[in-house]
């Protein structure tokens, strides 16, 4: 499979660039997140389509790793690219980097495809365990798959639907899921690579999968996520948002605490 992994890198790097001259032009840099959900998909395909045996647990992988790449890839397309509406996180980038944000961004384009070669690793193992009988371990990841991936379309919906309401502006979303956690959708996306873990259970190679859900953690609360959403909240949103995050946990959902005095 060397020949796989070189040749998804090499033309994710063309996809990626593709992908950067055209966020040029839109003036929209969020079309960096679309390169690591859309070529994820595509990997994921290729790796399939390059296989000699096919199983159901081979097919079902698939499956969610298809439909998890739709979903989040035509959900930034819409919202963002095509509605034009910058993600916070990049604004703030552009700004903070001023005449070489396009030299970086260029960068942050082809670092999506090292992070993809990254999380194809638990998606392929998932899938070297195609042709092994249906276990107790499958039924599990499809459910795990299915409650993250509902999970993360209604969060994302929840909070479309807040910050269209014109007397929401400079207010915090609190309804629904966002009362549990504030930052629901990232929850469900990290609970999301839990799956292929369980796909992958029994694979001699099992505790590779565990790379999915360890370092989309990382990722998610500690360099891409949190920090940046958190710093862009409060900016916009000062003490409403100061009061949230001592009541709402920041990532597990859970019951809101009181607020103290």
């Amino acid at each position: 499979m060397i020949n796989y992994w070189a040749c998804i890198g090499i033309s994710g790097l063309v996809f990626a660039t593709i992908l950067y001259f055209v966020a040029l032009r839109v003036q929209v840099m969020a079309l960096v997140d679309v390169v690591w959900s859309a070529w994820l998909g595509v990997g994921a395909l290729a790796y399939f389509c390059m296989s000699s045996d096919w199983g159901l647990k081979h097919i079902m992988v698939l499956v969610v790793i298809l439909f998890w790449s739709l979903r989040l890839s035509l959900y930034l397309l819409v919202n963002r690219v095509l509605a034009g509406h910058e993600d916070p996180r990049y604004a703030y980038l552009s700004n903070y980097w001023g005449a070489a944000s396009k030299r970086n961004f260029l960068f942050l384009f082809h670092a999506q495809i090292v992070l993809v070669l990254v999380f194809l690793l638990p998606v392929t193992t998932a899938m070297g365990q195609g042709t092994m009988a249906w276990a107790i371990s499958d039924t599990l990841a499809v459910c795990v798959a299915l409650v993250s991936l509902i999970g993360e379309s209604i969060a994302d919906r929840q909070l479309a639907r807040f910050r269209v309401a014109p007397e929401n502006q400079g207010a915090v979303c609190q309804s629904g899921l966002w009362n549990y956690s504030r930052h629901p959708n990232y929850f469900f996306e990290w609970l999301h690579w839990w799956s292929y873990v369980l796909f992958a259970w029994g694979h001699p190679q099992w505790a590779v999968s565990l790379i999915g859900p360890l370092v989309m953690y990382l990722f998610l609360n500690y360099i891409t996520g949190v920090p940046y959403a958190e710093r862009s909240s409060i900016r916009s949103r000062g003490d409403a948002y100061r009061v949230y995050q001592q009541t709402t946990n920041t990532f597990f959902p859970w019951k809101p605490r009181a607020l103290k005095t």
